[in-house]
């Protein structure tokens, strides 16, 4: 309890593993404990009932549970490896596929496939910001960042919005100085040879990089993946500029050239917009909906305020207000406070902690929280 008796802050990160023993995903968020009610408290009661206890017990036998905080930081430290593993396979394959273009780009002057090899290069190099923000946000947290260091990811994710901007400037820079010195561009066989290994190695990282992302919860890589998977459809557009200048059509490929600025700069938009909503702590609003939700659900909680989350690196935290009986004593009100960061953690994908603040019920005209009006404090529930 923080300040106010009532305010419950449970990290489960020292008391249950939930991110490892209760397959807790996107696709999995209920929990059986949900939907046992012996795993709640009666109303007013500090205690459940003996067969809500005994199937309580028979429930933690069976089930896994950790209580070891090396657990929870295993837990942090293999999602981390998972989000690096899926950078470095990445920068590996889409550094295999700029070397093949680069060496096309050399023999034919192709425009097109230079500004595509710039943009693969680009993207292979943003794994290097991802890298060390996934290496910081494995630091514990300190008395300066009492959260940790997982919003590093953030900034990287500002890094590559940077990098994306850049290449398309480069890319349109020499796209139009061919226009206004066009000349001819030779070894059309390769130069589609190697359109074709840059939609492919780029699909492959796209598809691998938005897996993982979502899986783990790294924006930053998901807008990567966005990102790949542009250029890859930008690599099939270098065919038309060859197909152009097969039938003498010297504009084709600077044109071409430009068109994949054009896709560049559509990237940009969506990962600069995936990068500022997590900036500004935006959440999906049907994770809001599933707390309260939850926090309804359970046995005691007569009614919900207001609900915060924000993301934090890979995780999830929260903020609740619930309404409670009035007459419960300060161990009744904890142990419902946590039963509701329970039911929070175990509904809620990626959700890892939450604190749950307990209101009780009107009793009279007097407002608790009076004191708090003049500083922008919570209104009442």
């Amino acid at each position: 309890m923080e300040g106010n008796p009532h305010t419950h802050d449970h990290t489960h990160g020292r008391d249950h593993d939930h991110g490892r023993d209760h397959d807790h995903d996107d696709t999995h968020g209920h929990h059986p404990h949900d939907r046992d009610p012996g795993h709640r408290h009666e109303p007013g009661s500090s205690r459940p009932a003996w067969p809500a206890r005994l199937r309580h017990r028979i429930a933690h036998v069976v089930t896994p549970h950790h209580h070891d905080a090396r657990d929870k930081v295993d837990a942090a430290m293999e999602t981390s490896r998972e989000g690096m593993r899926a950078l470095w396979i990445s920068l590996a394959v889409l550094g295999a596929t700029t070397a093949v273009q680069a060496v096309i780009v050399a023999l034919s002057g192709s425009v097109a496939l230079l500004g595509d090899t710039v943009h693969n290069a680009a993207d292979a190099l943003t794994a290097v910001p991802l890298g060390i923000a996934f290496v910081l946000g494995r630091r514990a947290a300190n008395r300066r960042y009492t959260y940790g260091y997982g919003r590093a990811e953030d900034l990287a994710g500002i890094l590559i919005v940077a990098t994306i901007a850049a290449s398309a400037a480069l890319a349109a820079w020499v796209a139009v100085d061919r226009l206004l010195n066009p000349r001819d561009i030779t070894h059309l066989w390769a130069v589609s040879a190697a359109a074709l290994t840059g939609f492919a190695g780029n699909e492959w990282v796209a598809r691998h990089r938005i897996r993982t992302g979502r899986r783990i919860g790294s924006a930053a890589l998901v807008a990567d993946g966005l990102h790949a998977r542009t250029d890859g459809f930008t690599s099939l557009a270098v065919l038309l500029g060859a197909g152009g200048a097969a039938l003498g059509l010297r504009a084709a490929d600077p044109v071409v050239g430009l068109l994949i600025t054009v896709a560049i700069l559509f990237v940009l938009k969506d990962a600069a917009r995936e990068v500022c909503r997590r900036l500004m702590d935006a959440v999906d609003p049907a994770l809001v909906d599933a707390a309260e939700h939850a926090l309804r659900d359970v046995e005691g909680v007569r009614d919900v305020g207001q609900v915060r989350m924000r993301w934090i690196g890979h995780a999830l935290r929260a903020e609740a207000d619930i309404v409670v009986a009035p007459h419960l004593t300060v161990v009744q009100a904890h142990e419902l406070a946590v039963a509701a960061e329970h039911a929070l953690i175990h509904r809620v994908p990626r959700l890892t902690a939450a604190t749950v603040h307990t209101d009780h019920a009107p009793t009279g005209s007097h407002d608790p929280h009076a004191a708090l009006a003049h500083h922008g404090g919570r209104a009442h529930a």
